[in-house]
């Protein structure tokens, strides 16, 4: 049976890479599932934390969609993003100067927000494919002792998200889905949910700088295709824990409410860009969410981490359950 658009499921995944054998001890953090950054120990005591990561569902300020959430999975290991490497495939028969030029110019401009610098790739015109494609690779680093591993949750922690669910899909389904959702609302609704992009933005390069200056960060996590509920489950998976989230505690903004429902789109499993979410020591909580709301950054306490048997469940109004998987992003309800 073919497989849907989004991620492959996550047993797929699993089986896959237990084949890979890691024949450099110098690799700290190899491939895995819920392990966005592979992690190399350098010689002089600093790690380089590399990704890589396509744009697929945007196509309007690709560029910039494709630097910022390779710096997001880089800010996750407590590194700073510093050299990015592009891909881009432009379509045949619709690319021209202007087209090449504004997706360079995104890049830049992204590229000056996290202090990081495009260094290399390859650009070309193919055949097969119907808008651009732009695969980005960011590379960062980060002092040995001051690495953050996604394995390192612990029970016990609590977690904190940043801004709400989920801003990337709300930004997304605003700029690409425009004609669905003229007459359901009006211009400057659209406006103001286009706008998500930048305001409250898909960047959490500075939510982990910020965090990692007020507490102890035990594991962070950026939730993207398949949303939060992907993102829960992939850090669960990681740490080899359990996860108990309260589902009140969790915010959406109305926009996105409003745009997923007219696609029925759950929120809870649409791409997330834009929150960041982190297991840290309990008794750094408040100061954390407090440094977070001082910065201007929303931040909630969402759950706790718990043992590995009690598994990833969602307490609601109707009681505890475990939180639903969605074997494709939601967003794909929109493009089908």
């Amino acid at each position: 049976m073919a497989f849907p658009p989004g991620k492959l499921p996550f047993e797929v995944m699993s089986r896959l890479l237990a084949r890979i054998t890691l024949r450099d001890r110098r690799v700290i953090v190899g491939p895995g599932v819920g392990f966005d950054c592979a992690v190399i120990e350098m010689a002089n005591g600093t790690c380089l934390v590399a990704k890589s990561d396509p744009i697929t569902f945007a196509t309007d300020e690709i560029g910039w969609y494709a630097v910022h959430v390779n710096a997001n999975d880089i800010a996750t290991t407590g590194a700073a993003p510093r050299w990015f490497l592009v891909t881009i495939l432009l379509p045949e028969g619709k690319s021209d100067a202007v087209l090449v030029e504004s997706i360079f110019e995104q890049m830049r401009a992204a590229c000056d927000e996290v202090g990081a610098a495009l260094i290399g790739g390859h650009t070309e015109v193919t055949f097969g494919i119907d808008r651009p494609l732009v695969v980005g690779s960011m590379l960062g680093e980060v002092a040995r002792e001051r690495l953050i591993m996604p394995s390192g949750a612990r029970v016990g922690d609590v977690l904190v998200l940043t801004k709400r669910i989920a801003v990337e899909a709300t930004s997304i389904l605003a700029r690409e889905k425009a004609p669905a959702l003229i007459g359901k609302f009006d211009l400057p609704y659209l406006h103001r949910a286009r706008r998500f992009l930048h305001d409250p933005g898909i960047s959490v390069v500075r939510d982990a700088q910020v965090a990692i200056g007020a507490g102890r960060i035990h594991a962070m996590h950026d939730p993207t295709e398949g949303g939060l509920a992907t993102g829960l489950h992939e850090l669960a998976a990681s740490a080899r824990v359990g996860l108990e989230i309260d589902a009140q505690s969790v915010p959406v903004y109305p926009e996105t409410r409003a745009l997923c429902a007219v696609f029925g789109i759950d929120p809870w499993g649409v791409i997330a860009s834009g929150s960041m979410l982190m297991a840290v020591e309990p008794e750094d909580a408040d100061t954390i969410v407090s440094a977070l709301r001082a910065a201007r950054i929303e931040a909630s306490i969402i759950g706790r981490v718990a043992e590995p048997e009690r598994g990833v469940v969602i307490r609601g109004e109707s009681g505890v359950s475990p939180l639903k998987i969605f074997p494709r992003d939601e967003i794909t309800k929109a493009f089908e």
